[in-house]
Formats: C-alpha cells, sequence, structure tokens
C-alpha cells in the first residue's frame, strides 16, 4: 500500500513558530488551480464549482471590508463617548457624547458652544456647582479616577484572556506576513480583546493612537473569514494575500483614506504583493471606507475626526520652514526609536517587565495628573490634532483664533484683513509649549506597553504642535493648519520612515491637492534625516527588539562572504544529519527525530556518495509515521523506508517496508559552497525559502536556514548573533 495515494491530514501543514514554504504553498495553488481547470471542462457542476473558486477571493474582500468598516466605526462611536465621560454625562441619555448632547439643546449659545444646561460635569452633580476651587478639584479627581479605571480594565483583560492584543501589532504583521507563523495572533480572542482594550486605552487618555491596532484588528478579521474558504484556508501563502489586503483595509478605516491604505500595505507591511492583490486590497479598503461612511461615526459625514480644507495658495518661500520642518521630525523621529527601544529593552530584561499593570497603571496616572491642568492634553489627541489643523476664520471660538477684532467696513468672503493676536493666543501658545514637552517624554513609555497601542496619531500630535508653533503669533503666516499638517507628516515620517503611503494618507486625510509639494518636501527631508541618524523605522526596530525572524528587503547585504562560510555544520560541528533513501528502518529515523530538533532532514542516496535526492520536512516525517503505525498492517520499528520510485524485492518475512517518496521535496534549492552570500539572501528574500541546501561538485555539504542568514548578518552588523532567536 502506497500511504500517501491518499493524503494525510497534517502532511504540508507547519508547527508554531516556523516559517512557511512560500514556494511549496505557491506550487499546491497551482495544482489545485489545474485540477479544477481541468475538471470544469467536464460537467457543468464542475465549471460553476470553478467560476465560484474564481470569485471567492473578491467575495472575501468584500466581507473583509464589511466587518473591519463596521468595527471601526463602533471603536470610533464608543472611543469618543467614553472619552467624554471623564469629564461628565449627559442627563437626556447616558449614551450621547458631549458634542451630540449640545446638539439638541436650544440654549446653547455660539460663544460657549460646549455648555449646555443637559450636560453637567462630575463637579455639577456631586458639588452642585462648576466654580470655585473644590469643583475643579472634584473634576480633577473624577477625570484621573476614569483614567485608572478604564486602563485596568484594558491591561487586565489583555493580560488574562489575550496576551497578544497589547501593542500596536505592525511590527508582528509584518513578521506574520513574511511567512512566520504566531498561531492565536489573528485569532477571534485575539480580535475581540483587542476591539474592547482599544476603546479603553484611547478613553483612558493615555498618549496613544488606535490607527496601527485598527491595522491588527482589520487582520484579524481577514485571518477569520479565510477560514469560510478552504482555497485560503488550507493555504498559507494565499491566506498571507488576504492579509496584506487587510492591512490596507485598516488603515483605510483608520484615517478614511483607501488610496493610502493600499499604498501603506505595499510600501510599508507586505513582503509579496501581486497585482492581484493589490486590485483586491483597492476593493476591500474601498467597501471597508464605504461602510465606515455609511454608519458615519463622528456625526459630521466625514471618515475621520480631523478633516479640515484649506484652499490659499502657499509661496514659495515657504518651503524653508516646511524643510525645517521635516528636519526637526526627522530629528524627533530618531530619537523617539532610541528612547523607546532603550526602555522596551529595559521592560524586558529588568523586573519592571515583571510588573505589567502596575506600570500602566503608573503611568496612566502620571498622564492624567499632568493632562488635566492643560486643555490641549485634557482633550482626546484626536480633538487636538482637530483644532491645530483648523484654519481660523471669524466665526472660531478658538482660543488659537483670539485674534483682535479690527473694525472692518466691507468683508469680502476670500480677503480677511491682518488681525493682531490676542492674548488668549500668547496663552495657548505656552499651553502648547508645555504640551509638546509632555508629549515627547510620554509617549515614549507609553508605545510598547501591555495595552493596545497605536503610534500614529501621538506621533502626529507632536508635530502638529511643533507646525503649529511656528507659526506663532506675529509670523505671517498664510495658513497656520497647514504648517501642523507638514509637522505632523514630517513627525510620522521620521518614526515610520513612510513616504508615499504617508502623503497620499495626509493628502486624502485634508482634501488638500495643492499641498502636495509642501508635504512631499517635508516628508523626504524627515526620512534623510532620520536615516542618517539611525537606519531603522519603529516597526523594524521592535521586530529585531523582540528577535522576529524577518529578512528586511530594505537592507542591502554589502559583504563579501560565501555560502561556505555560513553554512552548517561548521567544521569543529558533527557532520549534517541525513536520511538515506532506501537504507534505514522506522526506528532508526524515529531516533534521528528523536536526538535532533531540526526542523527538516535533507535525503541522499548513501552516506558515502552524500548525492542529495531530495529534502524532507521533520512535521511530515513524524506524521506520517504516526499514521503509517495506526493504519497500515504490519509496520513496525524494523520496517523499512523508501524514499525511492520503486521499492526493492523484499526479503521473506520482512515487515512491510513504508514508503514515503510523496511527502519529500523533489527540488530543494541548492546552491554551491563558492556562491556568494549577498545572492544567497536575495535568493532567501525573493522567494521566501526557509532553507537552502550547500553544494560541492554535486555531493552535499550543509544547509543554510533563514536563521543561520539573520545571525551572520547580526554577526557582520556586529550585534549578538543570539538575539535574532525568538523567545
Amino acid at each position: 500500500m502506497d500511504l500517501l495515494d491518499e493524503p494525510v491530514p497534517g502532511v504540508g501543514t507547519y508547527e508554531d513558530f516556523n516559517t512557511i514554504d512560500w514556494v511549496r504553498e505557491k506550487s499546491k495553488d497551482r495544482d489545485r488551480h489545474r485540477e479544477i481547470a481541468t475538471k470544469s471542462k467536464e460537467s457543468t457542476l464542475a465549471l460553476m464549482k470553478s467560476i465560484s473558486d474564481a470569485f471567492s477571493g473578491w467575495l472575501l474582500m468584500l466581507l473583509v471590508g464589511l466587518m473591519a468598516g463596521a468595527l471601526a466605526g463602533g471603536i470610533d462611536i464608543s472611543a469618543r463617548w467614553m472619552t467624554d465621560l471623564k469629564e461628565g454625562v449627559c442627563l437626556n441619555g447616558l449614551w450621547f457624547n458631549h458634542e451630540h448632547c449640545c446638539w439638541n439643546s436650544n440654549k446653547t449659545t455660539f460663544q460657549e458652544r460646549d455648555k449646555c444646561p443637559n450636560w453637567k460635569s462630575w463637579a455639577e452633580l456631586i458639588v452642585g456647582t462648576n466654580d470655585g476651587p473644590f469643583a475643579y478639584i472634584m473634576n480633577y479627581l473624577m477625570y484621573v479616577c476614569w483614567a485608572l479605571l478604564f486602563s485596568f480594565l484594558a491591561v487586565s483583560l489583555v493580560r488574562a484572556f489575550a496576551p497578544y492584543a497589547c501593542g500596536s501589532g505592525i511590527p508582528e504583521i509584518k513578521t506574520i506576513l513574511s511567512g512566520f507563523i504566531i498561531r492565536g495572533y489573528l485569532g477571534k480572542w485575539t480580535l475581540m480583546i483587542k476591539t474592547i482594550t482599544l476603546v479603553l486605552a484611547v478613553s483612558s487618555g493615555l498618549s496613544l493612537g488606535k490607527e496601527g491596532p485598527l491595522v491588527h484588528v482589520a487582520c484579524c478579521c481577514g485571518n477569520i473569514l479565510c477560514h469560510l474558504f478552504t482555497k485560503y484556508r488550507r493555504n498559507e501563502a494565499k491566506r498571507r494575500e488576504v492579509l496584506s489586503a487587510a492591512a490596507a483595509v485598516g488603515v483605510s478605516v483608520a484615517f478614511g483614506a483607501p488610496i493610502g491604505g493600499v499604498l501603506f500595505s505595499l510600501e510599508e507591511v507586505s513582503y509579496y504583493f501581486p497585482l492581484k492583490t493589490l486590485w483586491r486590497s483597492f476593493f476591500a479598503a474601498l467597501v471597508a471606507a464605504f461602510t465606515l461612511r455609511s454608519i458615519n461615526p463622528f456625526g459630521n459625514s466625514r471618515l475621520v475626526l480631523f478633516y479640515v480644507e484649506f484652499h490659499s495658495p502657499w509661496h514659495l518661500l515657504e518651503l524653508i520652514p516646511f524643510i525645517l520642518l521635516g528636519i526637526f521630525g526627522g530629528i524627533w523621529g530618531a530619537f523617539f526609536i532610541r528612547a523607546n527601544i532603550a526602555w522596551c529593552r529595559r521592560r524586558k530584561t529588568t523586573r519592571l517587565g515583571h510588573y505589567p499593570v502596575l506600570e500602566v497603571l503608573v503611568v496612566t496616572a502620571v498622564t492624567a495628573l499632568l493632562a488635566f491642568p492643560n486643555s490641549y492634553t485634557r482633550m482626546s489627541t484626536s480633538e487636538l490634532i482637530s483644532e491645530l489643523f483648523n484654519d481660523c476664520g471669524l466665526l472660531d471660538s478658538s482660543q488659537l483664533c483670539n485674534y483682535a477684532n479690527v473694525s472692518v467696513t466691507k468683508i469680502s468672503s476670500d480677503a480677511l484683513p491682518d488681525r493682531p493676536a490676542g492674548p488668549d493666543v500668547y496663552t495657548a501658545m505656552w499651553q502648547l509649549s508645555l504640551a509638546l514637552v509632555f508629549k515627547m517624554l510620554i509617549t515614549v513609555v507609553t508605545f510598547g506597553m501591555k495595552v493596545p497601542s497605536g503610534l500614529f496619531i501621538p506621533s502626529m500630535a507632536v508635530g502638529a504642535i511643533a507646525g503649529r508653533g511656528w507659526c506663532s503669533p506675529g509670523a505671517d503666516c498664510i495658513t497656520p493648519g497647514l504648517y501642523a499638517m507638514v509637522g505632523a507628516a514630517a513627525c510620522l515620517g521620521g518614526v515610520t520612515r513612510m513616504t508615499v503611503s504617508l502623503v497620499v494618507i495626509m493628502f486624502e486625510l485634508t482634501g488638500g491637492l495643492e499641498y502636495i509639494v509642501p508635504l512631499m518636501a517635508a516628508t523626504m527631508t524627515s526620512k534623510w534625516v532620520a536615516d542618517a541618524l539611525g537606519r531603522e523605522g519603529i516597526y523594524e526596530a521592535h521586530i529585531r527588539l523582540n528577535g522576529y525572524p524577518f529578512l528586511e528587503s530594505k537592507e542591502e547585504f554589502s559583504h563579501k562572504t560565501l555560502a561556505m562560510d555560513v553554512m552548517r555544520p561548521r567544521r569543529s560541528d558533527p557532520p549534517l544529519s541525513v536520511i538515506t533513501q532506501d537504507g534505514m528502518s522506522v526506528e532508526e529515523v524515529e531516533s534521528l527525530i528523536a536526538e535532533t530538533s531540526y526542523s527538516g532532514f535533507p535525503v541522499v542516496v548513501s552516506h558515502e556518495s552524500q548525492r542529495l535526492v531530495g529534502f524532507v520536512q521533520r512535521r511530515d516525517l513524524v506524521i506520517s509515521i504516526e499514521n503509517a503505525r495506526k493504519r497500515q498492517e504490519g509496520v513496525v520499528s524494523a520496517s523499512r523506508i523508501f524514499f525511492t520510485e520503486y521499492t526493492p524485492p523484499q526479503p521473506p518475512n520482512s515487515p512491510p517496508p513504508l514508503k514515503l517518496r510523496g511527502i519529500m521535496d523533489l527540488s530543494p534549492f541548492t546552491v554551491t559552497d563558492h556562491t556568494a552570500m549577498d545572492i544567497v539572501v536575495d535568493i532567501f528574500r525573493k522567494l521566501g525559502l526557509r532553507q537552502c541546501l550547500v553544494t560541492h561538485n554535486g555531493r552535499l555539504l550543509g544547509i543554510i536556514t533563514k536563521k543561520d542568514i539573520l545571525k551572520h548578518m547580526a554577526q557582520m552588523a556586529n550585534r549578538d548573533p543570539d538575539s535574532i532567536l525568538f523567545n
């Protein structure tokens, strides 16, 4: 009996924390496709199956877009309501946030649009008045208590139910998309807990955003919905195409920027991005943005809180401050990455890491205590950015727009006269300077804690404050909001090193097509400056800190080493563990598996010749032998294992042989021992290999795995080679 006439369940799958074999997965999918195409010519039913198979990818994208859009809408609405809950409550209905509460009130005046009888602050409810020191202390206390409660719930839920739900998730998603398997990272528990705790973390007033985690949430949706379709459930490479599209959906709903989302997936997170995935990402991002627009979470028909429209032109001279903002963004990005990685390394290596709940509570308490007195840090970061992006019109009641009223005889709609800054503008500038220092320092310790935390919004806030500060009173700026927008882009670019996608996200966000050049100038300057100060973006730095096996495609390999310098076994090591094609018994193979921890074994003609036949995965070998012992009569420890095409005649009374040619890879990738390492690294990157065998004159010499390459690269950069071992 040939065991593999019928497929053995489990063969061809992967264990946790292993890398997938892209070449094998793609060829599996091509075989499946060929089979469907051949059958479709035979009957109408088969033709229908073939059509539904072709359509399933688009249907899956539709479902991912709908699900992610709906979740994002829910997160936006809940986070706004809970953020306002820290300051007071609506008597009309508990479920109204501050703005919605005052919408239908007739007693709201234009100057004090935030005050309406239906909205009561906690001091008014408890003490009965909102004035005086006692009321202020009461409001302060309630603000801090709510913040602590929200953050405590967030960190407790993450710790108890889904440890993978913390952080932003983008470094891990980059690693998963490059072919690594982290089971449960995109599972239903992670999705549920991440969605709930994201709302709690954002509402607690911590210096974090929801944009990065929304990419993780969208990828969880993609992964869960993949299980509805056999084509994606059984093929890891196909599933990663869906996850690439889901990452685009995440950014699409986070910023209301569908095209920016597709470009973000292409530029920042994806490893393998064929044209078909580009179209599907585009479709999924469109569906998600449409879903979010129909939910209308902010009640202003916009997909984000800080949508603005600028129409005044910019002047060529203004490019100088824009470039200076770019330099500031690059310096801040490089400083932030260094400081944050140093802090996260401290967390990993000292006792600090043993107390995640305490750490979150302490950071929340410090944030809330320092944030409340300053109105710019008290409001949610999205509202702060919205206020900074906002341009001053005659009807604005913001402190930043408190310019002295000049008596004007004839006001034309587009020509506002120059007005001197009022006292509130100077106060606002002081408060913003303090807010800038506060945000810069607190974000360093917040990012990487055990709660869902994104980095886009805090980075943009730092840049927007810096940009608005440029346009200080007295400076003859054209559009203060434009400087805030350029500063936000520069800082975000400095931290993440995004370029094209960032510019597109920013102009989709603001509808300012005429400001593409300023944005491009600032983003590019920011990237150059940040790259000069440190090569890695924040996500690559976190991937390296966590030791994920990720081969960065942007990094050049410039060393003149050869395959023989990297391959194992080294000269001092024991010889390579191999299996012969027809000379080993079940017992010998099982003891080889028990004594070693390798994830696969080369198959050779004989120990003497060392001529290569193929390669067999450890997991497939274990499953096939177990399956044979259960289902094939007479298989015992003494049974011979054959990887040959034909089994030679067996001596009488010998136990039946085991034929395992079906699980062997007959075309493993091989290089000669004198192949330059830069070529080997390129082969690994472009084909997504797990391992590559090294030969000399046709004889097998050794093996190079992805981890060997990462260790070698670390060694060449004078880093600890063991730092890449994923813990």
